[in-house]
C-alpha cells in the first residue's frame, strides 16, 4: 500500500477562512485537501497528515513557539511514518510574515534546507527512497482579522512562483503552483474555502500520479 504523506502548515492542516482568529475550526475528512487527494489517487492509498498551523520553513516562531519550526518538524514526521512513497511538501505562507523580515530568496533557501533534509542519504535509506512533490503556496493577500501579521507578505509571496519551480528543478523533485490553480480566500486572505481545498487535492493527486 503505497503512503502519501503531505507536509506542511495550517492550509495542509485544513484551517478554514479565519473570522475569530480567537476560534479553533478544522474541515472534515473529504474536505481538506490531502483527503481529496488521496480518494483521488484511489483506495490503495494510505495518508499521513503532517499540517501544523503556524509553521514555517525555517523560522521559531517568537510569538506562536520555537517548535513551528520546519527543520525540527520535518525530521518528526520522517521518523514517526513510514515508510512512505510520496512527500508533499508545500510551505512558505507563514515565512512572509512580517515579523521575519524575509526575502524572497531567503523563503526559498528555507524550503531548500527542507528538500536537502528530505532528500538525504539517512531519510532516503530510512524508506526505501520516496519522491516529493513541492507545491508553492498561492500569493497571500492582506485583508480580514490576520492581514496585520502579513503587512507587506503580499509582493514577498507574489515573487515565489519562479523561484520554487526552479528550486524543484534544480533538485530533481515535482513541483506545483498551487497559485494557477486556486487563490486564498477573501475573508481572511492566506486559507483556503472548501471549493480551494477539492481543486487542490485532484491537482496534486494529478502532480503526484505524474512522479510515477
Amino acid at each position: 500500500m503505497p503512503v502519501l504523506l503531505t507536509f506542511g502548515d495550517s492550509n495542509t492542516h485544513g484551517t478554514p477562512p479565519i473570522v475569530d482568529r480567537n476560534e479553533y475550526h478544522r474541515f472534515g475528512p473529504g474536505v481538506r485537501w490531502p483527503t481529496v487527494a488521496q480518494a483521488a489517487l484511489g483506495p490503495e492509498w494510505e495518508l499521513a497528515e503532517e499540517g501544523l498551523p503556524g509553521r514555517t520553513a525555517q523560522y521559531d516562531d517568537p510569538v506562536m513557539g520555537a517548535h513551528m519550526n520546519g527543520r525540527v518538524g520535518l525530521r518528526i514526521a520522517l521518523q514517526t511514518h513510514g515508510p512512505i512513497d510520496v512527500m508533499t511538501l508545500m510551505l512558505g505562507t507563514n515565512d512572509v510574515k512580517t515579523r521575519f523580515a524575509s526575502t524572497p530568496p531567503e523563503v526559498v533557501a528555507g524550503v531548500a534546507g527542507l528538500l536537502d533534509v528530505a532528500m538525504s542519504q539517512e531519510y532516503q535509506d530510512r524508506h526505501g527512497g520516496f519522491r516529493i512533490l513541492l507545491i508553492c503556496p498561492p500569493p497571500v493577500v492582506e485583508v480580514g482579522p490576520i492581514a496585520t501579521e502579513f503587512w507587506g507578505g503580499a509582493a514577498r509571496s507574489q515573487a515565489l512562483p519562479p523561484l520554487y519551480e526552479a528550486l524543484a528543478r534544480s533538485r530533481g523533485v515535482g513541483f506545483l503552483d498551487a497559485g494557477k490553480v486556486i487563490s486564498v480566500s477573501p475573508v481572511d486572505g492566506v486559507h483556503y474555502d472548501e471549493a480551494a481545498h477539492a481543486t487542490l487535492g485532484k491537482a496534486v493527486a494529478g502532480a503526484v500520479k505524474a512522479l510515477f
